[in-house]
């Protein structure tokens, strides 16, 4: 059967410097959340994404300061589509995070210097949606990796989200106003899980009802407060999705994982006590020295 050609459009993004996509592509490649949903090849990331209703695949590159992306889609790409798909690759790859004030600390804190000489040029890579990292936070509640991986790849292939690109298929996560169309009974039933069917229906439809804007830029509290209302969130899913959905960075949650990785860059076993101070001398850069330190370990 003849497939038929695809519409493209390719667009530059540009990023705050300095900026390196070699260190996100070696990130997505650990990243268990998010594994086998892309394709990295030397310098290119591949990927399908959902965009103003659509399905784009976005093949991207390093280009000067920022990237360039080479959008691929079934029907004509439309501004309104073409500008979505850039917003949420920028917003993924956290293109515009000015890191010169976090850099100018690093630099004076000699244990964390040798974190930024490695990752130098490394802007957060999030979940490609804020959305996307709700569904894992609630999925991986308690559940081993593998099953949280099964009910999301549920999800995703009830929509059938698709796109072939030079011989290659692609799927894309589905956006909001797809997951809402489904009954609490139909998400527990891809999912495996009851309880975790009826959180994810009643966060969706929460969700649903708010601005991504006001969550990616509104006031840190009433989005913290937003998070903690949704079912199956806690104080942990609301700070992990705060940090690798939303990019919000003004605080950093203790938990074993950090302290394991701070304490191999520190050189000595830290406290809680320890972290949280070194932490509050980061300021508002706070969850990305965190970050950082986890992405190096």
């Amino acid at each position: 059967m003849t497939v038929p050609p695809l519409f493209t459009e390719t667009v530059e993004l540009p990023a705050a410097p300095p900026f390196d996509l070699g260190p996100a592509l070696r990130f997505m490649c650990g990243f268990a959340p998010t594994a086998g949903e892309q394709a990295v090849d030397g310098g290119t990331l591949t990927k399908a994404l959902r965009a103003a209703g659509r399905t784009v695949a976005a093949r991207v590159v390093q280009a000067g300061d920022g990237v360039r992306a080479t959008l691929h889609a079934a029907e004509p790409l439309t501004e309104d589509v073409v500008s979505a798909t850039a917003d949420r690759i920028a917003f993924h790859l956290s293109l515009g995070d000015d890191l010169t004030g976090f850099y100018a600390i690093g630099r004076e804190d000699p244990a964390f210097a040798p974190v930024l000489d490695r990752l130098y040029g490394y802007h957060q890579v999030k979940f490609p949606t804020p959305l996307e990292n709700l569904v894992w936070a609630i999925l991986s509640q308690r559940a081993p990796r593998a099953a949280a991986a099964r009910g999301k790849h549920a999800l995703r292939d009830a929509f059938g989200d698709r796109i072939t690109v030079d011989g290659a298929e692609y799927a894309a996560f589905p956006d909001v106003d797809q997951l809402v169309t489904l009954s609490a009974g139909r998400i527990a039933e891809l999912v495996g899980n009851e309880r975790k069917g009826r959180y994810l229906h009643g966060a969706l439809h929460a969700w649903h009802g708010t601005d991504e804007d006001f969550l990616r830029t509104g006031p840190y509290g009433e989005v913290k407060e937003f998070l903690l209302s949704l079912p199956g969130v806690g104080a942990w899913s609301a700070n992990f999705i705060l940090i690798r959905g939303l990019g919000r960075m003004e605080e950093t949650p203790l938990e074993k994982a950090l302290r394991g990785a701070a304490s191999r860059a520190y050189g000595r076993p830290l406290s809680d006590a320890d972290l949280q101070r070194i932490a509050e001398g980061y300021g508002p850069w706070q969850g990305y020295w965190a970050h950082y330190l986890r992405a190096a370990a």
